[in-house]
């Protein structure tokens, strides 16, 4: 079952509104000259979790849910609705991203392909401003969340984790640390994924989702 507690805040405030930004009804104008018109149906997938970004979409009508799939489960990351819209850093890059989208009922998206929101956002400054603001605020809550398609497994007094934990952070590539030191479950998480050959006492494990 899925918790509908969001992992992406929607309340009101300052941060919020920058990270979830509602579009004028000028500026999705603009964004639809760009991109086309889509109707999408309850439980439709937009995209898959752990697919190359490749379109950006913003809600016209009705709702579009996101959610993380975890090993058994998935997690509820955001709700948006008329004048919101997808994307996170990823989007920019064209990279792999971490969660699915999905309609939870009937409605209308703009669906803009990715090579035409970046023309879009080098010519018009204001909304380049609005959406870069939020993808990057999304990026910097995934990572503050520790919701990236990668888990590491390892001790915080083991070199080689500290080093692969710097070089994640660097990069701006959430991820789930698996603390060997205090975690008692670790070895139930690397039985499944089927890392029999070690133990709680190992080298760091890092494995992408």
């Amino acid at each position: 079952m899925t918790d509908k507690t969001p992992l992406i805040p929607s309340a009101r405030g300052s941060r919020a509104d920058e990270m979830v930004p509602t579009l004028t009804a000028a500026q999705i104008a603009r964004i639809a000259a760009h991109g086309r018109l889509r109707q999408v149906q309850p439980g439709e997938v937009l995209v898959k979790a752990g697919d190359h970004t490749s379109h950006f979409y913003v809600v016209i009508k009705g709702q579009i849910e996101l959610v993380r799939p975890t090993a058994e489960t998935e997690e509820f990351v955001a709700i948006y609705g008329p004048g919101k819209f997808t994307g996170e850093v990823n989007l920019l890059s064209g990279r792999r991203g971490f969660v699915e989208i999905r309609a939870t009922e009937a409605g209308e998206v703009i669906e803009v392909d990715r090579r035409d929101l970046l023309a879009l956002v080098q010519t018009d400054s204001e909304l380049s401003d609005i959406l870069m603001r939020a993808f990057i605020l999304r990026r910097v809550e995934l990572i503050a969340q520790g919701l990236g398609d990668v888990v590491l497994v390892g001790s915080n007094h083991c070199s080689g984790t500290l080093r692969i934990k710097e070089f994640l952070t660097r990069n701006g590539h959430p991820y789930s640390f698996v603390d060997l030191d205090h975690d008692n479950g670790v070895q139930n998480l690397l039985d499944h994924f089927r890392r029999s050959d070690l133990s709680v006492d190992s080298s760091p494990y890092a494995r992408q989702l």
